[in-house]
């Protein structure tokens, strides 16, 4: 079931109770890493393995997402400023727990390329909370795999 979860704005990411941080550095640009991020939003399915639908809604401004096991995410873009941060928050989920959830993805120019960060901040129940933090392991696997990706996919564009 579908739940609508607290709208929280930017400043989410860097208090929430739940903070996930990863970081690696990839050979791509920063400008193209940004474009994939935010403006090739149906190639997330390319080179993010969680995900098997992603949607630009309402010129960009909303997303909807959809994850391998059936979770389900409606977002509103927080900011999108090329080529430095791209954040959003989750509006409404069917994932059990949730009370708010954002994500943000900074992008810094590195020597061979750019430095990617995403920063995973949710709060919710006990349980939920529990969860993240067990699953910190697994979302760095998949963070780390994704942008590894996600660098062959623009290498070869």
């Amino acid at each position: 079931m579908a739940r609508r979860l607290r709208p929280v704005g930017i400043e989410f990411v860097e208090t929430a109770p739940v903070r996930l941080v990863f970081a690696r550095e990839i050979s791509a640009a920063p400008h193209a890493v940004f474009r994939a991020l935010a403006e090739d939003v149906p190639g997330w399915t390319e080179w993010f393995a969680a995900v098997t639908l992603a949607r630009p809604l309402e010129d960009g401004a909303r997303r909807e997402i959809r994850l391998k096991g059936g979770t389900r995410f409606q977002e509103t873009i927080l900011a999108a400023e090329e080529p430095e941060v791209y954040a959003y928050r989750v509006d409404v989920t069917n994932a059990p727990g949730a009370r708010a959830l954002a994500e943000e993805w900074r992008l810094t120019p590195a020597a061979t390329g750019t430095r990617v960060r995403w920063t995973f901040a949710a709060d919710g129940t006990a349980p939920f909370r529990l969860l993240l933090t067990l699953a910190r392991a697994g979302l760095g696997r998949a963070f780390r795999d994704a942008v590894t990706s996600l660098d062959r996919r623009l290498a070869t564009q």
